[in-house]
């Protein structure tokens, strides 16, 4: 109990210490609001925080779900060429010095301001964790199963599906799990940069800060649901990987 519940001690904790350290130092809250100051903003703005949310978490589930899908594709594709492998690698490692911040305005002049260039921003950013998380582990597979595959007439293409994909898929899903976690700043991100829409609508009025709070409460609500989601689909897709941790 104490191991599966301790994360609400503390989190309990740090917001009574908060909301103490407001309370008692008089602190306006346009400089810090109170804990209970952004619950009240959450109920009292549900409405409009909803519908904002709605439109953030499709930019998200959208972003990471074609993430995924050319994360998976590109690094299945490095692992069968290296050739490829090492033509490719340190070009998609230096791409990562690149903000994003640089490519966003071009991406909306092409492709305007409606979902595709949110989605691309936030595909972008959680692309890299699910390609380099999914090759290592595909790198990582025993040689030995290869052998043993191989002593057997087992085609490159058996071997894969039957050894290295399934040995691969608890990496993958840890990729996945990290760019689910960077799915939510990608999306915010992605609507200050791409017009209007979002939960960026409530946080562009800075001085509004228990609005910015709500805002900022329910990005980090999704971002945990994603991530809560991505680990409940590994326990269902792969019982086995949790028994052997």
């Amino acid at each position: 109990m104490r191991s599966r519940f301790g994360w609400m001690i503390v989190l309990a904790a740090l917001l009574g210490a908060w909301e103490l350290y407001v309370r008692v130092r008089g602190i306006p809250d346009y400089l810090l609001p109170a804990p209970t100051d952004i619950a009240a903003t959450l109920w009292d703005e549900r409405s409009t925080l909803a519908d904002q949310a709605l439109v953030t978490l499709r930019e998200m589930v959208i972003g990471l779900a074609a993430a995924v899908a050319a994360g998976l594709g590109s690094a299945i594709i490095l692992h069968r060429s290296d050739t490829l492998r090492r033509a490719v690698y340190p070009l998609l490692v230096a791409s990562q010095s690149v903000p994003v911040v640089a490519v966003a305005p071009i991406l909306v002049i092409y492709l305007g301001f409606g979902l595709a260039p949110k989605v691309l921003i936030v595909a972008l950013v959680c692309f890299f964790p699910v390609t380099v998380a999914t090759l290592d582990a595909l790198r990582a597979v025993d040689p030995e199963y290869r052998r043993v595959m191989r002593t057997l007439n087992a085609s490159p293409r058996r071997i894969f599906w039957h050894v290295e994909m399934p040995f691969a898929l608890p990496g993958a899903f840890s990729g996945t799990r990290v760019a689910a976690s960077y799915s939510a700043v990608a999306a915010l991100f992605a609507e200050y940069a791409g017009g209007s829409g979002g939960l960026a609508e409530s946080m562009r009025n800075g001085l509004d800060t228990p609005l910015v709070g709500a805002a900022i409460t329910l990005l980090a609500l999704m971002s945990m649901g994603l991530f809560a989601l991505v680990t409940l689909a590994e326990r269902l897709a792969l019982p086995w990987s949790r028994h052997r941790r």
